[in-house]
């Protein structure tokens, strides 16, 4: 064969070279448009609003490859639905084209709990919301302030802050609604406990003040109440009044405290504790 070459003259070789190279560029572009599918568009589907599964079927009996590129977590819509598509819907591209899509959590995300003791109810709200929570139900509670969050609950069971709950949890608040018009008698509170005594006012709407602690104590909570104002009884043995809302202050010592028996006996037993 390349003595056939030699033989012919060279502008003959020059034009079969070229020849040759025009015909290898032609086929090389056409097999590119066969293996590339040029020319051949489709319209992408819509497929927001169904199901991850059925988005995934409908896609590929038509060529297109599909990714899940996100989750978000959305309570009023069901799970695994496709909430997003890219491209989008009604698009014109070529075969093989990859979807991309956002598609509705299975299972929502849990969330760190705040501390919304203290707040105003109106910041409360908004931050729940901001966290991804729903409101629940509201109660109030006797307190000398007004629409203050006294407690934070779900299912009637009291949420620590930093505590996680899925996203969407309904969030209870216990507010608090002004002292009560009503008159209660001050308890005896000597010798209790410090839970004790919470325990105790908490039935009654009313709520500790200060609280001060002798040297000595380790255990704050089974610490032992030896003082209170205001007292149980006044100076002239009547049970002091006061209404549910107000607080009481209290000192605490490690040892429990022993009750004065030659204190005077209170002349108003029908409403004492």
């Amino acid at each position: 064969m390349f003595k056939f070459l030699t033989n012919k003259p060279l502008w003959v070789n020059i034009v079969a070279a070229f020849v040759l190279a025009v015909v290898l560029i032609l086929l090389v572009l056409s097999s590119l448009n066969f293996f590339t599918k040029h020319g051949r568009v489709l319209r992408i589907p819509a497929v927001t609003g169904k199901t991850y599964e059925e988005a995934k079927k409908s896609l590929e009996q038509q060529g297109f490859e599909v990714v899940i590129q996100d989750s978000v977590y959305k309570d009023t819509l069901k799970p695994s639905v496709v909430l997003r598509q890219f491209p989008d819907a009604d698009e014109l591209v070529k075969v093989n084209r990859t979807v991309f899509l956002t598609i509705n959590r299975t299972v929502p995300p849990e969330v760190v709990m705040p501390n919304l003791v203290g707040m105003s109810f109106r910041n409360a709200e908004i931050v729940i919301k901001q966290f991804g929570f729903k409101m629940g139900d509201t109660s109030y509670k006797p307190d000398f302030t007004r629409n203050t969050v006294l407690n934070q609950s779900v299912d009637d069971k009291e949420v620590q802050p930093g505590t996680k709950l899925p996203m969407g949890t309904r969030i209870s608040l216990t507010l608090s609604g002004g002292p009560s018009g009503i008159d209660l008698a001050v308890p005896d509170l000597t010798g209790m406990t410090f839970n004790e005594a919470k325990a105790k006012l908490g039935m009654v709407g009313i709520s500790f003040g200060s609280a001060v602690y002798k040297a000595g104590i380790t255990d704050s909570a089974n610490a032992f109440i030896y003082d209170q104002d205001p007292k149980h009884l006044t100076q002239d043995g009547r049970v002091s009044r006061i209404r549910a809302g107000q607080m009481i202050d209290i000192w605490l010592q490690a040892e429990k405290p022993v009750h004065d028996s030659t204190a005077a006996k209170p002349q108003d037993d029908g409403s004492s504790y």
